[in-house]
């Protein structure tokens, strides 16, 4: 009824509170950082908070984070680092896609630098290559954690990517990444085997997926058929997981036969007990 004043409901209450405009602000607070706003901030009619632009700049002299406005284009956010994984088997192309994205990051004005395992010594410790035979210099570790300090702390600071090729030999993947993207906001390409030769997990690449902003899974041509290789096979009868080698030892396969690579390698080392067996 015009002219009467109603009583405010429950209803009107809770519209007042959800159609309330947003504070004119944008906080970035990394959960680490979160802080309680100040407690000057006034109170409205309705019990709620009532922001206004002297509780607002009362709370930016509170805040310890960057604060960027909505109206501001001018300020930029604040940039943290990135984890893209790049997995799949052995001649899937893992370390060229790692090289190829590097590449395109450096030809972006960016600094890079690359780490490779010092286990790995079939090309020299000074450079990663390929199965095609491209190439980049690069810095051969046993840990991560060296890194920093074989770098040195200037440079490693003006680091904006930092690439590392066969991560399934790193104990301290897991780590290292979280620090390098989190704490000092690096962009961390990381390729590696993400299954042994036995399709078991090999080292710490599939721990750090729940870390990564992109997960590239490829795939080989399979060496006996030519369909896809999801697999590596080996051709040779050490059973120990780390084994460094190339299609000497290894070769990529399908599902249909890496099953029947197995069973004929078990075969093959039956008969070769039995015959030992016999020569006794």
């Amino acid at each position: 009824m015009a002219g009467v004043n109603m009583p405010m409901t429950m209803r009107s209450l809770l519209h007042l509170h959800f159609s309330a405009p947003p504070p004119p602000c944008h906080r970035l607070l990394p959960k680490p950082f979160l802080i309680a706003p100040p407690t000057s901030f006034s109170k409205s009619p309705t019990g709620l908070p009532a922001y206004s632009s002297s509780s607002i700049f009362s709370f930016r002299r509170h805040c310890k984070v960057p604060i960027v406005d909505v109206d501001s284009p001018a300020q930029t956010r604040v940039a943290f680092g990135e984890i893209h994984v790049i997995t799949g088997p052995m001649f899937a192309g893992k370390t060229t896609t790692l090289l190829r994205r590097v590449l395109a990051e450096k030809n972006t004005g960016r600094n890079v630098a690359v780490i490779k395992s010092d286990k790995d010594t079939r090309y020299g410790l000074d450079a990663i290559v390929t199965h095609d035979g491209a190439k980049m210099p690069c810095i051969a570790l046993p840990e991560l954690s060296l890194f920093r300090d074989r770098l040195g702390a200037e440079a490693y600071n003006k680091l904006d990517v930092i690439g590392i090729d066969e991560a399934q030999f790193f104990v301290d993947l897991y780590n290292f990444c979280c620090n390098a993207a989190d704490r000092d906001r690096k962009t961390v390409i990381v390729a590696g085997l993400d299954g042994d030769y036995l399709r078991r997990r090999f080292g710490s690449v599939l721990d750090i997926i729940p870390l990564a902003d992109s997960v590239t899974k490829l795939t080989a041509r399979c060496e006996l058929c030519g369909q896809r290789a999801l697999f590596t096979l080996r051709k040779t009868g050490e059973k120990q997981t780390e084994v460094i080698g190339g299609s000497d030892i290894y070769m990529p396969v399908c599902r249909q036969h890496y099953v029947g690579g197995q069973i004929v390698k078990e075969a093959t080392r039956t008969m070769l007990d039995i015959e030992r067996a016999v020569v006794v």
